[in-house]
């Protein structure tokens, strides 16, 4: 490397000299930029960066890295990215398959991971999308989670990450590899030993087949030029600060270390990023301390949340910045001021860190490792200080003279900031991707400065989640690797140090005190405690020991233990309690929630610690208990510093006198002294102690013990180990006080302890382990004194000696405590789950069967039954499976279930110790009552499980049961209990638990030791010298204890076997004759009742004959009355009738809608849409509905754009209709609206469901948005009329010639000829202005003008959304046409809803389809259209219904449009027939019928036109080359001579058609005819039924197979298309309107197109099946049109499936106040939006500026929602749930949903700025 430093060049060198070799250069370029570009960095000087980089990177062969001969890289351009477009030597395609390389990809932020537990060795290993879809993981239990930050690597092809390999056809395993793992394994057993120093010296990656040969000097120039690099960022670094901080005043901020030889007195203020303070906050800061406007503000802020920080100021004026800085940091943001030289040179160094990164990714030829070979080389090699005027300051951390420029990087990673951090973790996560050994390297390095890197991740760092200390995961949990750093750096020692320094706080400046300190003093109120940071580093620990190797060298070397022995004692008793008798306490902290945060941290190092000791001998075993039972002692003999004197005495012995013996114990009163809840070395010895199979006696025999007691009684005496177990008694004693209620006055704080201490997920770490030390205890002392010792504790003593009166106890505490004491006794000799070392296997399954043992249960729900080790263990759902059935989730408010399999309830014990006694009662009587199914006895036993301990030091447990002291406390219960019932006369609370207990207690001595124990309880005698045996039957016949009857019963039948003469004598025989009698006496009973019941029951029938006769009398004079006064039911306000006496009307909603669809005719896939669409739209298919779908992952490989939604083009807009059924008189409506208004004035900062301004209300009972009040009317009851239909028009034609010109009529239709009445309007100028109202109008006018109100303003606001010509404003008639727009909108929306459901056997008019509420309103919507005719018309008789009838007559007949009399000069075939025939519903009911015929027809022709459009437009992309069969001829006929005839007044016309006729055929043609006409019939038939029911009966067709069109045509009396040769009044009609059509095309072809309706059943956008395969292909599927980026919470429309940026700055609207979802919903839904929110996972929908979120459609495996994929599992797409969002939006209920959400919370809104 000499030429390396003879080529350095003094700083002030004269630019003429500018040097010619590249390296050379590079250094000039970057020395001489700060000054030379004013100390102001852009984009610019990026780009003059980058290419000196490349250029001294590849000196003269640029050949090799790019293909082109001129090679330069375009401006701005990085290598790799230009590489990938070339397509160079195979870049952007797949790499090639080398046996042995790991997968290596890195992730992006917002990319899809994945975790299959069941291959995996741990938490940490993951699969990219690519390795996890090409590997075989079915039936495994696969998570799902979304990156949150960059960095983190897939996992695939690294041997040690999985347990089982994932066979990725891409990532290959090589033996090769394999061996170097294990070599590096095979040294276990040596002894750890410090390590050498790494030398950096190049570690070749072997077996590599795509090498290049690349020239020396080449190599030479890379690793010089990554040198360099390295070395500028580090020299630039140290002088960067560690935290951001702002100095006081000026002279300190010149005094800064500065790497400016000019010292320049340039300044920049850099704000910093960090996770408390908003966009908002931080832009508004930014334009009061600068002179920067809202939009350069709002750009900076965007870069500090993007890149981690960002230059907001760079001037002279010192004294300013000082003052800003200032400012700003009053709200703690971070904010620094440094020199600009060195700023600047930060960023340039930001720069070639984005390089280096870059060239991880890059190429040479087609190797593409050699880059990073040289990248790591040179992070593994020295650094050699650029600076000749290097001074070392304070800033600069001493690392040793050799330390490798990587150890540099890692200590400083805290001064650098987001976007390089993450850049930098990038490069490293490539670099161990290379080779294991390079791993093992770069890990070496990170533990060596793993002391540094804690300091700084405890102490500095702003931005804790891109620290470097997270880098650990990669590292510690790969074996060999963990193996190295362990035995070569100490790293376990030196991570409890940093774990002992920082919690006993010995800090300064900074920095842990890496040394033991003396003394240890623990104050759980210092800041360290208060930290939430330092979990993360007890899961490093965890990571290290976790692995095997480690395991087995902690096992195997004393030192490991000794060490964390001591770290435990630091923690032992902190905390502590003392009981407060008599005043509440003052002040309540919360100081435990973090103490127990600690500890709990601790403990799960400690199971890891203790399970290390299954790979020891047990020599080693015997070792380590020793160890910790010594320092146990030590700590609670008080023998070491570590508790407090002044509240923990020295522990003493008492005498106590207990039976007929004297016990030496403890003495210690748990109600006045301290208690602590944790006692981790404890928790350590209860782990030692659970490796039965090495304490058996066999393998002690090889130590020279005969057993456990042995060990324990070699060394220690019984006080000693008295004292040992007192500690965790304490806890068990103060928790039943607790739980007794004897702490009441200590407040929360206590329960808050015990609820964790106990809880389900926590209690194997604490509780479990302090009842096992009690429980080993049994087999080491004499059970007697330890039963004598707990009952001391528990101050129960003279509870059992009979003495009631002088318990420290009194009234119900007392049967508590005694209750919680018989369930320690219980739980300690009966819970055998560690005293036989069950697997873990059988342990999760015993518990996952108590847990279902009650019933059912969600998955959540067990989980938190469970403790959360066995949740995350591999095996749990497997087990789960085995045990139960899984009842997915049918309806849409449904979660799935587990339901216990019958064979598993033989597992359940109701005793088990985690059950409390509400749920052990609740599963005695599940269990009862399958014994008696079972056996059919009346009352069964559940007789306690043996305890089957066959082998360990265990097996003499069951020995407890033969204790005296047991006996008497088993008699004491009974006795004591039966005393006290006695004198109280009623059984105290507690009794019956704690009989249920004892009797649990003897049945189990029975069970195990029934000789045994037989003989002793008859012979033992107690108080009033009874027995056992005595006092049990004397309960056997006493009514009080009738429960325990088969109990008692199987207990003396069980003595009776062994001692039968002890149990003959007291147990009374019941005389035989008694029972007879009973019964006799109970049967006379049951006799008399039945014969009352008969009696009775006659009576009732008798009564109600005689009734109904009443009844029926009474109907007929009601009948006679209803013509005068018909009732609609009652008003929801005041509950009074609704009949014609009064006004009243049913409430409605009118909102504006874009639903209704028109066929694209740019897409010819909705074409093949029709061709395969079913006959009948009022059929359903069947769908599938099994959860979770089968085959979900063969629908999702295809992602269509869009997610195949509609496009928002090709929708119509119009007013859409529709009432909740509820009624409300007129006055009560007008009094409830003023009620609102009351509401909003009180509440006015509320975000109410209703908006005064759009006169909205909502229904006070249903709670729908409403915000009209229409009329109700009866259907007309008018038959079908008997005129033909040729007659029908003869007749009509005639009344017109016979009526007078009607010039008044005439001037009320449309002047452009369409013949529309210009009064039916929304913003007719008329309406409401003329004149006076007569008095009985009013009210209904009232009514009308709630919907001239709302329309009006709808219309106002949408003139850009019609298309049909209007008049302006001003004139009659303007805007919005209510029939077609309102009616008609509102008919076909019901029709579009109503497809695709069933109307068993009827037709889509009937009631099952359409309900009465529905079919009122329209005739609520017609009968206001009759009232505006009526008033526009007033004077004339009926309302002017006959003037109207006439003009719509003469609209329809042909003979009429064309003559000059008239000025109808528009063709019928370009109105909407439907239209028309509202019209005539809304005047002329009577005549509907016939009307009907020619709107069919009408509508018949216009479809034709509409075709010629859309299939000319089709017939140029889409070939149909294979005939098909027709299927309709019955109901066509000829379709081409159809087709012709109404094409053929127009050449041009004709000549299309002809073409579009020959492309498709005449079936093709025929089908879609079918299809576009279907739905004009559907909406007819609806219409029809409303108005006139009994015109239009359903026809009995017989077969229900007739397709759907027959049916209708038959319904509706319509003569079909095939007839039409025999229809000459037709024929003529249509001749009429083609001609006159054809005339007008002719004339000008612009405004005679006919746009068709979409025909279809509508759909939404459809999501893929499994919501992670939206993350699959995001970048393609996903992207935002506004801004062009895939969104970091991205919304998709389920309308028309665009995605959208929700609540992003990036797509806000100009004002920036609605959000882009918002802006989206305008141009798309209207008024109403519906998205899917992909990272809540939820849905959103949005009204009109409200808005509401609801459940997501997506359901975990498990059934249930996973709200922001917390739990991380694979979710499915659930029918019903997805059925359920379609109907919402499809019925138009999304405003009423948003208003009941909004209603049923205090909402503050801020709904607009999603």
């Amino acid at each position: 490397m000499s030429l390396f430093n003879a080529s350095r060049h003094p700083v002030t060198m004269n630019p003429r000299d500018r040097p010619s070799d590249p390296l050379s250069r590079l250094r000039y370029t970057l020395e001489t930029m700060p000054s030379s570009r004013k100390y102001i960095f852009s984009l610019a000087t990026r780009a003059e960066v980058l290419p000196e980089l490349y250029d001294a990177f590849w000196g003269p062969y640029s050949h090799l890295f790019l293909p082109l001969s001129n090679s330069s890289l375009p401006m701005h351009a990085t290598l790799s990215s230009v590489q990938v477009d070339l397509g160079f030597a195979g870049a952007g395609s797949e790499d090639p398959v080398v046996p042995g390389r790991p997968c290596g990809h890195i992730f992006s932020k917002g990319e899809s991971c994945f975790r299959c537990k069941d291959c995996a060795l741990d938490d940490s290993c993951v699969l990219c999308s690519r390795c996890f879809h090409s590997s075989d993981h079915s039936d495994h239990n696969v998570s799902f989670f979304v990156a949150q930050q960059a960095g983190g690597c897939c996992d695939c092809g690294d041997i040690e990450a999985w347990r089982d390999p994932v066979l990725c056809p891409f990532h290959p395993f090589s033996p090769h590899v394999q061996e170097q793992i294990e070599q590096s394994l095979n040294t276990v057993d040596a002894t750890p030993r410090p390590a050498l120093r790494f030398v950096p010296e190049e570690i070749p990656v072997e077996n590599y087949p795509y090498r290049v040969a690349i020239p020396p000097e080449l190599r030479d120039l890379m690793g010089r030029t990554v040198a360099y690099a390295l070395d500028f960022i580090l020299d630039t670094l140290d002088y960067s600060p560690d935290e951001a901080t702002v100095p006081l005043q000026e002279a300190d901020l010149r005094l800064q270390p500065s790497a400016d030889p000019m010292s320049k007195d340039q300044y920049a203020m850099i704000v910093w990023n960090d996770d408390k303070h908003s966009f908002d906050e931080v832009i508004k800061l930014i334009c009061e301390t600068t002179n920067h406007d809202q939009r350069t503000a709002s750009m900076m802020a965007h870069c500090i949340d993007d890149t981690g920080r960002e230059i907001i100021d760079i001037q002279a004026d010192v004294p300013r910045l000082l003052e800003a800085a200032h400012i700003m940091t009053k709200i703690e943001l971070g904010v620094t001021i440094r020199r600009a030289y060195d700023t600047f040179r930060e960023q340039v160094a930001c720069v070639i860190i984005e390089w280096l990164l870059d060239l991880t990714r890059s190429r040479l030829g087609t190797d593409t490792l050699i880059i990073k070979e040289i990248i790591a080389a040179e992070l593994l090699s020295p650094r050699r200080r650029e600076n000749p005027f290097f001074t070392s300051g304070s800033q600069v951390p001493s690392l040793s003279g050799d330390a490798a420029r990587i150890d540099w990087l890692f200590v400083y990673h805290t001064r650098l900031w987001k976007k390089p951090r993450i850049h930098l973790k990038a490069i490293y996560a490539s670099m161990l991707t290379l080779s294991h050994p390079h791993k093992i390297a770069i890990a070496s390095h990170f533990a060596n400065i793993y002391h540094r890197v804690a300091d700084a991740y405890l102490l500095v760092d702003r931005e804790a989640e891109t620290s470097i200390k997270y880098f650990a995961l990669q590292l510690f949990t790969a074996p060999s690797v963990a193996l190295h750093i362990v035995r070569h750096h100490d790293l376990i020692t030196r991570l409890l140090d940093i774990i002992v320094n920082f919690f006993t706080n010995h800090i300064t400046e900074k920095h842990i005190l890496a040394t033991p300190a003396a003394k240890q003093e623990i104050d759980v109120d210092s800041p360290p405690f208060r930290s939430k940071r330092f979990m993360p580093v007890f899961s490093d620990l965890r990571y290290l020991c976790h692995n095997r190797p480690v395991q087995q060298l902690i096992a195997r070397h004393q030192p490991f233990i000794r060490k964390f022995v001591k770290v435990c004692q630091v923690f032992m008793c902190i905390n502590p309690n003392k009981r407060v008798a008599s005043s509440h306490v003052e002040y309540e902290t919360d100081v435990w929630i973090s103490v127990f945060n600690v500890t709990l941290s601790l403990s799960r190092v400690i199971k890891v610690y203790g399970e290390a000791f299954a790979f020891a001998t047990p020599a080693q075993l015997v070792g380590a208990i020793t160890t910790v039972v010594r320092e146990i002692l030590a700590v609670c003999t008080l023998s070491t510093d570590r508790l407090d004197k002044t509240k923990f005495p020295k522990p003493m012995l008492h005498e106590v006198e207990f039976g007929d013996a004297q016990y030496r114990i403890v003495d210690f009163n748990v109600l006045e002294g301290w208690v602590s809840f944790h006692h981790s070395l404890h928790w350590l010895l209860a782990d030692l102690m659970k490796h039965v199979d090495i304490l058996s006696e066999e393998s002690l025999k090889q130590v020279g013990l005969n057993s456990v007691r042995d060990l324990f009684l070699r060394d220690f005496n019984e006080g000693m180990i008295l004292t040992l177990i007192d500690f965790p008694l304490r806890v068990l004693a103060m928790i039943a006080q607790i739980r007794a209620g004897l702490w009441v006055r200590n407040g929360f704080p206590i329960r808050g302890q015990l609820l964790h201490y106990r809880d389900f997920m926590l209690r194997e770490l604490c509780y479990d382990q302090d009842l096992f030390i009690l429980q080993s205890s049994l087999i080491i002392l004499d059970p007697n004194i330890i039963i004598v010792s707990i009952l001391d504790r528990f101050g129960l003593l003279s509870f059992f000696r009979g003495d009631i009166e002088n318990t420290p106890y009194e009234g119900a505490h007392l049967l508590s405590m005694v209750e919680e004491f018989l369930y320690v006794l219980i739980t300690i000799i009966g819970e055998r789950a560690s005293a036989t070392k069950l697997s873990f296997q059988r342990a999760i399954r015993r518990e996952i069967v108590h847990a279902l043992a009650a019933g059912p249960s969600s998955f959540t729900d067990l989980a938190k039954r469970v403790s959360e080790r066995m949740v995350d263990d591999v095996s749990f759902e497997r087990v789960l499976k085995d045990v139960s059935h899984f009842r997915a989730p049918e309806s849409t408010s449904d979660t799935g279930v587990y339901e216990l399999k019958d064979e598993a309830y033989d597992e359940v014990d109701p005793f088990t110790f985690h059950y409390t006694r509400n749920k052990r009662e609740e599963v005695e009587v599940i269990l009862k009552n399958r014994l008696r199914k079972k056996t059919g006895v009346e009352d069964p036993v559940i007789v306690p499980k043996p305890l089957t301990i066959t082998s360990g030091p265990f097996s003499i447990l069951p020995s407890v049961l033969e204790s005296e002291a047991l006996l008497q406390v088993m008699f004491y219960s009974i006795y004591n209990v039966i005393a006290l019932t006695n004198s109280a006369g009623t059984a105290p609370p507690s009794a019956e638990a704690i009989l249920d207990q004892t009797f649990q207690l003897i049945m189990l001595a029975l069970v195990e030791r029934p000789s045994v124990f037989s003989y002793v309880s008859v012979i033992k005698p107690f108080e009033e010298d009874k027995k056992l045996v005595d006092i049990i039957c004397a309960m056997e016949h006493d009514e009080k204890y009738k429960p325990f009857k088969s109990r008692v019963d199987w207990v003396l039948t069980e003595i009776s076997k062994h001692v039968p003469e002890g149990v003959q004598p007291p147990r009374k025989i019941v005389s035989a004759p008694a029972p007879d009698g009973e019964g006799a006496k109970k049967r006379a009973a049951k006799a008399r009742q039945q014969a009352i019941m008969a009696q009775m029951k006659a009576q009732q029938e008798n009564f109600s004959l005689n009734f109904e006769d009443e009844d029926e009398d009474n109907d007929q004079d009601v009948g006679e009355d209803l013509n005068e006064l018909s009732s609609f039911g009652t008003c929801i306000v005041c509950q009074e009738d609704l009949n014609d006496a009064k006004a009243f009307g049913t409430l409605g909603l009118v909102q504006p809608s874009r639903l209704l669809r028109k066929h694209p005719d740019s897409h010819s896939q909705y074409l093949n849409e029709l061709m395969t669409m079913s006959q009948s739209l009022d059929r359903t298919s069947p769908r599938n509905t099994t959860f979770p779908p089968a085959n979900a992952e063969e629908f999702d490989t295809v992602s269509p754009p869009n997610f195949d939604g509609f496009p928002a083009l090709y929708t119509r807009f119009g007013l859409h209709a529709s009432v909740c059924g509820h009624m409300m008189h007129l006055d009560c409506f007008q009094v409830y609206n003023s009620s609102i208004r009351q509401r909003h004035r009180s509440h006015a900062t509320r975000n109410h469901p209703e908006n005064i301004q759009r006169k909205e209300y909502i229904c006070p009972l249903c709670k729908s948005l409403g915000n009209v009040l229409l009329p109700v009317l009866h259907p007309s009851n008018a038959p079908a009329s008997q005129t033909p239909f040729p007659d029908w028009i003869r007749a009509a034609g005639i009344s017109v010639l016979k009526s007078k010109p009607d010039s008044i009529m005439d001037a009320l239709q449309f002047r452009s000829g369409t013949g529309e009445f210009v009064f039916w309007s929304a913003q007719d100028t008329s309406y409401g202005g003329n004149g006076v109202r007569k008095p009985e109008a009013v009210a209904s006018t009232k009514m009308l003008d709630t919907l001239m109100l709302a329309s009006r303003m709808f219309s106002q606001q949408t003139r850009h959304l019609r298309e049909r010509p209007e008049p302006e404003v001003g004139e009659r008639g303007a805007r919005m046409y209510l029939p077609k727009n309102l009616v008609g909108y509102t008919i076909s929306a019901i029709e579009v809803a109503a497809r695709g459901t069933d109307a068993s056997g009827g037709i889509v008019a009937d009631s099952l389809s359409l309900s009465d509420t529905q079919s009122r309103m329209i005739r609520g919507l017609l009968a206001s259209l009759t009232r505006l005719a009526a008033l526009e018309l007033e004077g004339r008789p009926d309302g002017g219904r006959e003037s109207v009838k006439q003009a719509i007559i003469k609209r329809l007949l042909p003979e009429w449009s064309r003559t000059s009399l008239t000025s109808f000069s528009y063709p019928l075939l370009l109105r909407d027939p439907f239209t028309v025939l509202i019209e005539t519903a809304a005047v002329a009911p009577e005549m509907l019928q016939h009307v009907l015929i020619l709107c069919y027809y009408a509508c018949l022709a216009r479809t034709v036109i509409g075709m010629v459009y859309v299939l000319n437009k089709a017939r140029t992309h889409t070939a149909y080359p294979q005939p098909v069969s027709r299927a309709h001829a019955d109901i066509f006929g000829d379709v081409r001579m159809f087709f012709m005839s109404v094409v053929r007044h127009s050449p041009i016309f004709e000549h299309t058609a002809t073409l579009v006729f020959d492309a498709f055929g005449e079936a093709r043609i025929e089908k879609m005819l079918y299809a576009f006409t279907l739905p004009f019939l559907r909406r007819a038939a609806i219409l029809c039924r409303s108005v006139v029911p009994l015109t239009f009966p359903t026809p009995l067709l017989g077969a229900s197979n007739v397709n759907e069109y027959k049916r209708l045509l038959a319904t509706l009396g319509i003569p079909p298309l095939s007839d039409l040769p025999n229809q000459d009044t037709l024929q003529n009609a249509l001749s009429g309107w083609c001609a006159h059509y054809g005339h007008s095309h002719a004339a000008s072809q612009l405004n005679c197109g006919v746009v068709l309706d979409y025909a279809a059943v509508y759909n939404t956008a459809r999501l893929p099946l499994i919501l992670d395969n939206l993350f699959g292909e995001r970048d393609k599927v996903m992207k935002c049109h506004q801004c062009n980026t895939v969104p970091t919470d991205a919304a998709i429309c389920l309308i028309c499936g665009v995605t959208v940026c929700m609540a992003s700055n990036c797509c806000q609207d100009e004002s920036g106040l609605r959000g882009e979802c918002n802006v989206h919903t305008r141009e798309c839904g209207g008024a109403i939006g519906v998205y899917f929110v992909v990272k809540r996972c939820s849905l959103l929908y949005l009204h009109a500026g409200h808005g509401a979120f609801a459940q997501s459609p997506y359901l975990d495996v498990h059934g249930e929602v996973d709200i922001s994929m917390r739990r991380g599992r694979r979710q499915y797409l659930h029918p019903a749930r997805w059925e359920e969002v379609r109907k919402t939006w499809l019925n138009h209920n999304i405003p009423t949903a948003v208003a009941r959400k909004l209603e049923s919370t205090v909402d503050s809104g801020g709904w607009e700025t999603l």
